[in-house]
């Protein structure tokens, strides 16, 4: 796995890049265009309404404003996500403030709260866009909230762009759902790529796996299974949990009595905090301990304790605020500048406010692309992505979509936890290598 190199996409055959480009813009069109609305939307900028443009929507999009709406769980279990927003805030405070906004069109976020239930979710979907008649949903948070939302939003014909979570479905059906796109890498391909390491590095290991009883923690774990399959790793305990469940510690107590001399962490932040403390006190077990991405982050480890995680390993595709490394990187420098001008008061090294900062950055680059002010453009803009930059990706890590890859990110980095960060090891992984 170490020695595979990072996809580089500037040295593909340009036949084939041709082919691609010319496959995306046609099945795009066809798609939005079969599932278009036969009006205009509320007014918008007067090209909304030439040539090809003519005939598309343009509710929330004007020639000096565009409005955005995202759900998070700003209350409940997984509320730590509800830090998210504030760095997609910041950026986007930056943006209009200091640019103007995106081609003289200013930013409008408004944030509501599902409480991460899916009926919830739904009812401030609606909420965004029949009454806040918001342009297009951005950054639906979760899996099981965002699955309900997707249905809706496909209905209405109303973009849901790059989607906070990596369920393999937001790519799996773009002619059922042609208004919905991920961001992040799938949690397959995570699942992959902790397998792949194994297979490598731990050939005859044998596997303890927690896992979160959703999609998401379902998606993880068979990625996983898959990458092992034929191979001398095995997976001999696994446990699922809810995320309504106020403890995992019997989970815990269960997985430990297995053994194993690896533990799958498939959790979200509070209960990756629960099984990281679980697992440090339990001195008679002592795992290779691989946490998700997901529940990786500092405000995850360091209630724990640095000393109590040290040798965990993880994966990544942002650069980590709090790594040092990145001290004089001209986007780290830059987010942490207007992080501490435009949201005082919260800690740069947070990297809730790092991803945040980063997905706002990436609808940036695809509002800047649309050729039509539409909801439509939009669409046509975010699947048709190649080697775009979004800030704080890791280096080797770009935006690449197409007619049926529903997720702009699919590289990623392992990484493990030393002192009082984590520390990049191997190369960059572009996981479509694996397949889906």
């Amino acid at each position: 796995m170490r020695d595979k190199k990072t996809c580089d996409k500037k040295t593909r055959d340009k036949k084939t890049r041709d082919k691609k480009t010319r496959l995306t813009a046609a099945t795009v069109a066809v798609l939005l265009a079969a599932s278009a609305c036969g009006g205009r939307g509320e007014a918008g900028g007067s090209t909304a309404a030439q040539g090809e443009c003519k005939g598309q929507q343009t509710t929330g999009i004007t020639g000096e404003s565009v409005k955005l709406g995202g759900i998070y769980p700003l209350s409940g279990p997984t509320s730590a996500y509800g830090e998210i927003p504030k760095g997609i805030k910041a950026y986007f405070d930056h943006l209009n403030t200091e640019k103007g906004g995106v081609g003289g069109r200013k930013i409008e976020f408004i944030v509501r709260d599902d409480g991460y239930q899916p009926p919830k979710s739904v009812e401030e979907a609606r909420r965004l866009v029949e009454q806040d008649r918001v342009f297009a949903l951005f950054q639906t948070l979760g899996t099981p909230t965002s699955s309900a939302v997707m249905e809706y939003a496909n209905q209405r014909k109303v973009p849901q762009v790059f989607v906070s979570s990596g369920a393999s479905k937001w790519g799996a059906d773009p002619v059922k759902y042609p208004w919905t796109i991920g961001w992040q890498p799938s949690y397959a391909s995570e699942g992959r790529l902790y397998g792949q390491y194994l297979k490598d590095d731990e050939p005859d290991a044998e596997v303890a796996i927690l896992y979160q009883n959703d999609d998401y923690g379902k998606d993880l774990r068979e990625g996983f299974l898959t990458a092992i399959e034929g191979s001398g790793v095995k997976v001999v305990a696994e446990q699922s949990y809810e995320v309504t469940d106020p403890s995992i510690d019997p989970q815990m107590r269960n997985l430990a009595e297995s053994g194993a001399d690896v533990f799958l962490d498939i959790t979200t932040p509070k209960f990756g905090s629960q099984a990281l403390a679980a697992d440090a006190q339990n001195t008679a077990w002592n795992p290779l301990h691989i946490i998700n991405n997901v529940a990786s982050s500092m405000t995850v480890l360091e209630p724990v304790g640095f000393d109590r995680v040290q040798g965990i390993v993880s994966a990544a595709f942002l650069k980590d605020p709090s790594d040092p490394q990145w001290a004089d990187d001209p986007e780290m420098k830059l987010y942490e500048e207007k992080l501490a001008k435009y949201a005082p008061g919260l800690d740069p090294t947070n990297a809730f406010y790092s991803l945040g900062w980063a997905s706002a950055s990436a609808m940036e680059k695809a509002l800047g692309a649309m050729k039509c002010p539409t909801r439509e453009g939009l669409m046509e803009a975010v699947r048709d992505f190649e080697d775009v930059r979004s800030d704080l990706l890791l280096p080797g890590v770009t935006m690449n979509t197409g007619p049926r890859d529903g997720y702009p990110i699919e590289t990623l980095q392992l990484q493990r936890f030393e002192g009082e960060r984590w520390n990049l090891f191997g190369e960059a992984i572009d996981t479509r290598k694996a397949g889906r």
